[in-house]
């Protein structure tokens, strides 16, 4: 298998990180010189910290729940796969979307080494969800970190170090989207002062209403102006047949005479 070596190395150091108030936060020298160099050349490291894992075919969002560590960021290696009839570029889609590189690759120096010794290079790539080149831009960032190319492990040119996180909203963008979103709520629902800004708004209500009528099933249209009511016709009875006594005249009412 071609990372047969790779993955037996990652089985066989098997260790229980569960120490209250550990923290795994290592430099980019230390990723490229000890893990990256180390897991290349077949080194055991006392701890199995960074799991190998193909993450090309998962969503970031499952990538968290599959690292052995990590809180903010998660680390793996990674198999750099080639993709066919395209120059050697490797193959970054996933099933739902595609981690796209921005800007060029940065190289990592030694800062412990007075000659700033070359350890390896960083690409940043960003994942977008759909195709490409109509995909939709996400928080999702990745740092890939390779060995140079003169490496004289051939795994070098095959497994990378990658990074994963989610890049951090500042709170002028927060609250930026919180004053559009406020700006649409009143947008939707206006808010009334006076008197006469209430006209208009019930006169949206009003104007729905006849069109709901006027599109009834039952086919029942109404006027939008009274002028154009018929007249309602009610029968005259004549006086002979009203026999019901009147219970008050202008006789028997008491006039209301005020305290003096």
């Amino acid at each position: 298998m071609k990372y047969k070596r790779a993955m037996d190395h990652e089985s066989t150091t098997t260790y229980d990180l569960q120490l209250p108030g550990f923290r795994f936060h290592p430099t980019e020298e230390e990723l490229l010189n000890f893990y990256l160099h180390a897991f290349v050349f077949g080194k055991k490291l006392r701890g199995d910290i960074i799991g190998f894992l193909d993450v090309y075919k998962h969503h970031p969002t499952h990538l968290p729940g599959m690292a052995k560590i990590g809180e903010r960021e998660w680390y793996f290696f990674v198999p750099r796969e080639r993709k066919r009839g395209s120059g050697g570029r490797p193959n970054r889609t996933t099933e739902n979307g595609f981690w796209k590189a921005t800007g060029s690759d940065r190289k990592i120096l030694s800062l412990s080494d007075p000659k700033k010794m070359l350890l390896g290079l960083r690409k940043t790539l960003v994942f977008y969800e759909g195709r490409a080149p109509c995909g939709r831009k996400t928080d999702w960032i990745m740092n890939e970190y390779r060995l140079p190319d003169d490496t004289s492990s051939q795994l070098a040119k095959e497994i990378v170090l990658c990074k994963i996180y989610r890049k951090a909203t500042s709170l002028k963008v927060l609250e930026q989207k919180r004053e559009v979103q406020m700006e649409d709520e009143i947008n939707t629902y206006p808010i009334i002062t006076s008197m006469e800004s209430m006209i208009p708004f019930c006169n949206q209500f009003e104007e729905k209403a006849e069109l709901l009528i006027s599109n009834n099933n039952n086919g029942i249209m109404l006027p939008n102006e009274r002028e154009g009511l018929t007249e309602l016709h009610v029968p005259k009875l004549s006086m002979e047949y009203w026999d019901q006594e009147s219970f008050w005249t202008l006789d028997n009412l008491t006039p209301f005479l005020p305290m003096c």
